[in-house]
């Protein structure tokens, strides 16, 4: 286990050390420790592709994109599950066939859907493609989850004169807190990461996000490494704290969605 911790933390610290380097020790030694650490790489990323708006406009995209995906998957599960039936049955399943579609198979045809909407280089757009994206995955992982929780609570809302947003908000959401979680996280992770996406609908400099923005340091004949690594350190860091802090729920979900299902 340490081998393999060693293993996958050994990208993460040469990122991170590269970050604080001169162009000149990169190409020496990417393993090796800056001769001293200096923060005028941070800096001159800062300026050069402002990064405070690409951050902004990444954390923007995240957020709603998540928020929708969490609200629609796990408001359309509940109805399946709450309603079974042949039609119920047909519409997860052709719900879920999208998850074994590549997505290099629907580049040409989303980006032309996608131009005829005036969806191309739009925030809102890419949230919207993020949603379809996103949410067969949620709606399997909150279709197993709900099966396990008993109508009895529902129907004592009801009873109590809860009306049915009342039940949704109410009852269903706070009990489903664990795989909510655990699918927030991995849907942040990915949204906040994403090259492809962004590459061929955010076209605009003021729409890029990090990932995106970051690419200007590699070219076809010379590569930025230090200011790459810079870039890619101030973007890890604040992924990477919300990871750190709420992993814990991650196998939590994941194995309760599971085995309720």
């Amino acid at each position: 286990m340490i081998a393999l911790a060693v293993l996958f933390f050994f990208p993460l610290y040469m990122t991170f050390v590269n970050g604080f380097k001169t162009y000149n020790e990169v190409v020496t030694s990417t393993v090796a420790l800056p001769h001293v650490f200096q923060f005028k790489n941070f800096a001159a990323v800062w300026k050069q592709i402002n990064f405070f708006g690409v951050f902004m406009n990444s954390l923007i995209i995240t957020v709603v994109s998540v928020s929708g995906i969490l609200l629609i998957s796990s408001a359309a599960a509940y109805q399946l599950v709450r309603r079974p039936g042949v039609v119920s049955q047909i519409i997860f399943l052709a719900i879920l066939s999208s998850l074994v579609i590549p997505f290099q198979t629907m580049m040409i045809p989303l980006v032309k859907v996608a131009k005829d909407m005036g969806l191309i280089n739009t925030m809102h757009g890419i949230i919207i493609m993020y949603w379809g994206f996103g949410i067969p995955l949620a709606l399997f992982l909150y279709h197993g989850f709900i099966k396990a929780i008993p109508r009895e609570l529902e129907e004592a809302a009801h009873i109590d004169g809860s009306g049915a947003f009342g039940v949704y908000f109410r009852i269903l959401l706070p009990l489903l807190k664990p795989i909510t979680t655990t699918i927030a996280i991995l849907h942040s992770l990915w949204i906040w990461n994403d090259f492809l996406l962004p590459l061929i609908t955010l076209s605009s400099k003021k729409n890029q996000t990090i990932p995106l923005a970051s690419s200007v340091y590699f070219g076809q004949y010379t590569n930025e490494w230090h200011l790459a690594m810079a870039a890619l350190t101030m973007a890890v860091v604040p992924i990477l704290i919300f990871f750190l802090s709420m992993q814990r729920y991650i196998i939590q979900g994941i194995t309760a969605g599971a085995v309720k299902g």
